[in-house]
């Protein structure tokens, strides 16, 4: 497996594991309710900073489950 840190892999690259990752459940993310998310908008949005090269997964994935990100 590639590594998905953010100096391993290009913003097209990011982008696209963000969209396959989410897509796991089987439909998309619009108007989703899933991964208790509830009230919290747009999954994929959550990992913006991923995507632009300014936070890791871990990081965001971690600051999601204290409460931080919404």
């Amino acid at each position: 497996m590639k590594s998905l840190l953010i100096r391993d892999t290009t913003r097209e690259e990011r982008e696209q594991i963000v969209l396959q990752s989410l897509a796991s459940c089987g439909g998309a993310c619009d108007g989703c309710n899933g991964c208790d998310n509830l009230g919290g908008g747009r999954v994929d949005s959550i990992y913006a900073p991923y995507i632009e090269g300014e936070m890791e997964l871990s990081e965001i994935n971690e600051a999601y489950l204290r409460g931080f990100v919404r």
